[in-house]
């Protein structure tokens, strides 16, 4: 009922447009109650808002699986990325990324609110620049540069030595991989290793056959980390006996996937999780 009274009073507000004059008018300098309503902006924004500038992050920040800041989450108001709860927050700015759904991001803005959509990071290149971008947007650069130098600090302490390059799959539910073009094979290359699924000419993400994964024979299997693999029908992928008899045979790392679902520092931790796995030497 509640729910239903408050999208009632936002359609409303749609009706007059001189009812949107408050959310419109402009607004010198920083923002000062900022809501985010995506994941990866949660986290880019928790890492550089100065306190009490942002406000609420979505729901998905609290979650352990999803997140590398969960823990800081709960000190913010969560929203679940509804149009009506998010304007009854007063926000001066929204983040969003441009996969949020596009009926809440159009809806904010017929009703005045700025809303800044940032694109997800395919590249450690992309998480430099978004980190940037959301320091200029919330008058936080001098934060913003010290976060992009603490990855390339990162990242430079973590380079790979001399040496054959080993092959690893990236391989997840429902024989999912990370091909060319993705974070995660950026990540892959960053940690001295051969990306089985862009030698195999995937790009972004893409389903790989367990037949093809099986032929590559790569030496190291990387997965999501997400526990007891085969509890799900989306993970009965990872207890067929062709996969097990791989993995028997290759070196297995989990990659937890809050350390590639988004870009920040910590996604340094998946490279360092890499390297430290490509160390070991193959099963016999």
């Amino acid at each position: 009922m509640k729910r239903a009274v408050i999208r009632a009073a936002c359609l409303a507000i749609l009706a007059f447009p001189a009812g949107l004059a408050t959310h419109a008018a402009a607004q010198d300098g920083p923002p000062r109650r900022v809501v985010s309503m995506n994941l990866c902006t949660d986290e880019m924004a928790m890492l550089i808002a100065a306190p009490g500038q942002l406000h609420s992050v979505s729901y998905l920040a609290a979650d352990a699986g999803s997140s590398a800041l969960a823990s800081e989450a709960g000190g913010y108001a969560v929203n679940h990325g509804l149009a009506e709860e998010i304007f009854l927050m007063q926000p001066d700015m929204v983040l969003a990324g441009t996969y949020t759904t596009r009926a809440t991001v159009g809806l904010l803005r017929k009703l005045g609110i700025r809303v800044e959509e940032f694109e997800p990071e395919n590249s450690f290149d992309d998480i430099r620049a978004n980190l940037k971008r959301m320091g200029d947007l919330l008058g936080q650069p001098e934060r913003a540069a010290s976060l992009a130098a603490e990855l390339d600090s990162e990242l430079a302490a973590l380079k790979p030595g001399e040496g054959p390059q080993k092959t690893v799959a990236a391989w997840y539910a429902n024989s999912y991989t990370s091909g060319s073009g993705t974070l995660m094979d950026d990540i892959i290359r960053k940690s001295g290793l051969d990306n089985i699924a862009a030698r195999l000419g995937y790009t972004g993400t893409a389903r790989l056959p367990l037949e093809f994964l099986v032929l590559a024979k790569p030496d190291m299997l990387a997965d999501g980390g997400s526990g007891e693999k085969g509890a799900a029908l989306a993970e009965e992928n990872f207890v067929h006996p062709a996969y097990r008899a791989l993995a028997r045979e290759s070196i297995h790392t989990d990659i937890p996937a809050k350390y590639t679902i988004c870009g920040a520092p910590f996604t340094a931790e998946a490279v360092r999780l890499l390297r430290q796995a490509a160390e070991r030497p193959k099963p016999q």
